[in-house]
């Protein structure tokens, strides 16, 4: 009997260790963030996403990165010269079609994220922003399944198919696909006929549907492959 309370005070102090821990690291990742951010810029580039994930001994910091706004124009008035100029052109046949659209793609090349990664390693490692030991550094694009969290993106990327997941469900269902509409700027709508529902949303008896962004738990591109 003796021995329960010393062992109810260590099981505390250790939820409150991990607490601690929890709170460190979300001050760290913002950080971080900060700070690939001010590096992306210098390099001409916008940060997408951050992810820190793995075990302790196997930690990997992921970057995703795509060309600025400016960078992006360019890369699109190229595309678009060479669709143009050329019948036979070399670009993705859904880019020509207008399933992809360019905005999907980011830009940039492996000189990108191999510069990004030189000075943000360096500036990582003066900062100490990495708590704890060894970990592995990546930087890459966002891919065509792409995150989209802020407003900005479910504007930018209106016409394009997503997956939506809420926190409170709409309609008895949690899980939507569509393709993005036009929003309010505190909602966005999807467009359920532009691909086929599985049987719960069909359900749901409904052709568009229409999410309060707070109530978005994730949401990213789905690809049009």
């Amino acid at each position: 009997m003796g021995l329960q309370p010393t062992f109810y005070l260590e099981q505390v102090l250790l939820k409150i260790g991990a607490l601690w821990r929890v709170g460190t690291m979300a001050a760290k990742l913002e950080e971080i963030r900060l700070a690939a951010a001010r590096v992306a810029a210098s390099h001409g580039l916008d940060l997408v996403d951050i992810e820190f994930i793995g075990p302790a001994k196997e930690r990997t910091l992921r970057i995703f990165l795509e060309k600025n706004a400016e960078g992006r124009a360019q890369l699109k008035a190229a595309i678009e010269a060479g669709a143009e100029g050329d019948e036979n052109s070399d670009l993705p046949e859904r880019l020509l079609e207008g399933t992809l659209s360019v905005e999907q793609l980011s830009g940039i090349t492996h000189e990108d994220c191999a510069a990004f990664s030189r000075d943000f390693g360096v500036l990582l490692d003066v900062e100490d922003l990495v708590p704890g030991a060894e970990y592995t550094l990546e930087a890459s694009s966002p891919g065509l399944d792409r995150k989209l969290s802020k407003p900005e993106d479910f504007e930018r990327f209106r016409g394009s198919l997503a997956k939506v997941q809420t926190f409170e469900s709409i309609r008895n269902n949690r899980h939507w696909q569509g393709r993005l509409g036009a929003g309010t700027g505190e909602s966005i709508t999807l467009d359920l006929n532009a691909v086929k529902q599985n049987s719960k949303t069909k359900k749901t008896g409904v052709s568009t549907v229409e999410i309060a962004l707070s109530n978005i738990e994730k949401a990213q591109l789905v690809p049009e492959i």
